[in-house]
């Protein structure tokens, strides 16, 4: 299983992941223009990690995104459902605590986490609401939530020239850097059919998720959504 489908079965899309673990993050540099690493900083921000906080990185993969938070002093727990990735961001950093886990059903207590954050992953999720819902679970009082995903850019023009770079720039692109270039052309779907800002700021809310907002990246291509759970 090289690549998953737009109703994102589990074993679907934790294989794809496990098949371009070993290249994931090179992949994603070129793809992007190495534009994932100012999004990365924009996420570290957000979620404004302190020393002794315990942060929730999910759909962390290999554990990039873990790092920042890691070096603010707060406990931070990557997690994914993509036993490959792991592995892999094991080898890697084997200094953090790796967890494996479905976003829809989290091996965490509740009222766990200061901070819960997931980048480049909800979208893969096969139920969004439950997984938000999860989230906010193990979120304690007074905590936050910070998604980075692909959204759509605010300029109609832009978006556009954008929807043509996935489709049709993206795959060969992805063919000469990627172990599993396949698996780009459902991420491409899944971005094109992924809701927009305001849609998604709407599913958290009906969540429980409190005082929701968004800021548009790099022009819409990415949105960092925040809330918070109420005390």
């Amino acid at each position: 299983m090289t690549r998953a489908s737009l109703d994102k079965q589990p074993h679907e899309v934790a294989s794809m992941f496990d098949d371009v673990a070993e290249r994931y993050d090179l992949t994603n540099d070129v793809l992007s223009l190495g534009q994932d690493r100012r999004w990365r900083k924009e996420v570290a921000k957000a979620v404004d990690a302190r020393p002794a906080q315990k942060v929730l990185d999910l759909a962390a993969g290999t554990g990039t995104s873990s790092l920042p938070f890691a070096q603010t002093g707060a406990y931070v727990v990557p997690c994914d459902f993509s036993q490959g990735m792991l592995q892999v961001g094991k080898e890697r950093r084997p200094w953090l605590p790796y967890t494996a886990g479905d976003a829809t059903r989290l091996p965490f207590k509740d009222d766990t986490f200061d901070a819960v954050t997931i980048s480049f992953g909800l979208r893969n999720v096969q139920d969004t609401d439950a997984a938000l819902r999860e989230m906010l679970r193990v979120t304690r009082p007074g905590g936050r939530i910070v998604i980075c995903e692909f959204s759509h850019p605010t300029w109609a023009p832009f978006r556009t020239v954008y929807t043509e770079y996935l489709m049709r720039a993206l795959p060969p692109v992805a063919r000469a850097v990627s172990s599993s270039p396949d698996a780009y052309v459902y991420l491409a779907e899944s971005i094109r059919a992924w809701p927009d800002q305001p849609a998604l700021a709407g599913r958290l809310g009906k969540a429980g998720w409190s005082r929701v907002a968004w800021r548009n990246l790099s022009g819409g291509i990415v949105a960092l959504h925040r809330g918070f759970k109420e005390s």
